[in-house]
C-alpha cells in the first residue's frame, strides 16, 4: 500500500505546571533528512528521538518540533540575593537618602541580579513526553497514508489513460502499413522502375519489421501491469515505483522513435505526457 512522504502530525498534553506540543512536518527527500528542535533541558534525548521517528517514518525531509509552554508558577530564574543586596549596600554610599524601593527596582536590572537554575530532566516527565510524541507520529503515518490513497488513485488513472493510448496507437498499424506499401510503390511508380513483386514484398518485410512496435507494446503493457502491483505491496515502494517508469518511458520513446505515423506520434506524445505527471508524483511515495 502506497504512503506519501508529505505529511504532518501534530499532538499536545496538558501537565501539573507546562504544556507540552509536538509538531512533525514531512516532504518528499530522497533520503531521511531530520531537523529536531527541543528544549536544552530534552537535549540529551535526542537521539532517542531521531531513532523513533527514523524507524516510523524511514524517509523524508522532516521537522520535529517539541514546545514547552509553562503554564504555572513553576520559573527557572530566581533573584540572587546577595548579589542584589550588595547592589543596594553600594547604591546607598553614592546616594545615601534614595528611597529603597527605588534602588530595588535599580538593583534587580543590574547584571547577575537573576540567576537560572538549570533544570534536571525528570523521568517520569520523559515518559508523558514520549507518549505525545507517539500520539504526533501516529498522526503524521494516518496522513501519509491518506494522501497514499490519493496518489493510488492518480496512478491508477494515468496508468490506465497510457494504456488506452497505446491500444489506440497500436489501432493505427494496419493503416501504416498501407501507408508506407502506397509510398514505395509510388516512388517506384515515379522513377518509372519496372517492379518485381516478389522482391517488393520482400523489401516491404523487411522495412515494416525495422518499424514493427510489437515488442514494445507487449513491454510496455508488462510495465503497466508490474507498476500497478507493485502498488499493492506492502514495503517501501517508491523507489522501486521510480524504476519501472523509467522502463515504461523507455518503451514509450521506441514506440515513438518506430511509428513513422503521424496520429501514432500524436498519441506517443499523450503518453509522454501522462508518465510525466506519474513520474512527479512517484517523488512523492515513500
Amino acid at each position: 500500500m502506497i504512503q506519501s512522504m508529505t505529511g504532518f502530525g501534530k499532538a499536545f498534553m496538558q501537565l501539573p505546571n507546562k504544556k507540552i506540543t509536538v509538531e512533525i512536518k514531512s516532504l518528499n527527500s530522497k533520503g531521511l533528512d531530520l531537523n529536531v528542535r527541543t528544549p536544552s533541558i530534552y537535549r540529551e534525548m535526542e537521539l532517542q528521538i531521531r531513532n523513533s521517528i527514523a524507524q516510523r517514518l524511514e524517509r523524508g525531509k522532516i521537522d520535529f518540533s517539541l514546545y514547552i509552554e509553562v503554564t504555572g508558577e513553576e520559573t527557572s530564574a530566581k533573584i540572587n540575593v546577595p548579589i542584589v543586596k550588595g547592589y543596594i549596600n553600594q547604591m546607598k554610599e553614592v546616594i545615601p537618602n534614595a528611597d529603597e524601593t527605588e534602588l530595588m527596582k535599580m538593583a534587580v536590572r543590574m547584571p547577575d541580579a537573576l540567576k537560572t537554575e538549570r533544570e534536571e530532566l525528570d523521568k517520569n516527565e520523559w515518559l508523558q513526553i514520549e507518549k505525545v510524541i507517539n500520539e504526533a507520529l501516529d498522526n503524521i503515518s494516518t496522513f501519509r497514508s491518506d494522501e497514499g490513497v490519493s496518489l493510488e488513485k492518480e496512478f491508477e488513472l494515468r496508468i490506465s489513460n497510457i494504456e488506452n493510448l497505446m491500444n489506440e496507437a497500436v489501432s493505427y498499424d494496419s493503416e501504416r502499413v498501407e501507408t508506407v506499401k502506397t509510398r514505395l510503390r509510388t516512388a517506384l511508380e515515379e522513377l518509372k522502375a519496372t517492379i518485381d513483386e516478389n522482391r517488393f514484398e520482400q523489401e516491404l518485410i523487411f522495412y515494416l519489421e525495422k518499424y514493427d512496435i510489437t515488442e514494445e507494446r507487449v513491454r510496455l503493457g508488462n510495465h503497466l501491469n508490474y507498476f500497478l502491483e507493485t502498488m499493492k505491496n506492502e514495503e517501501a515502494l517508491g523507489r522501486k515505483l521510480g524504476f519501472i517508469t523509467q522502463e515504461i518511458g523507455r518503451e514509450i520513446n521506441t514506440m515513438g522513435s518506430k511509428s513513422n505515423h503521424t496520429e501514432m506520434q500524436k498519441l506517443v506524445v499523450q503518453m509522454k505526457d501522462e508518465l510525466e505527471k506519474i513520474k512527479e508524483q512517484v517523488l512523492n511515495v515513500l
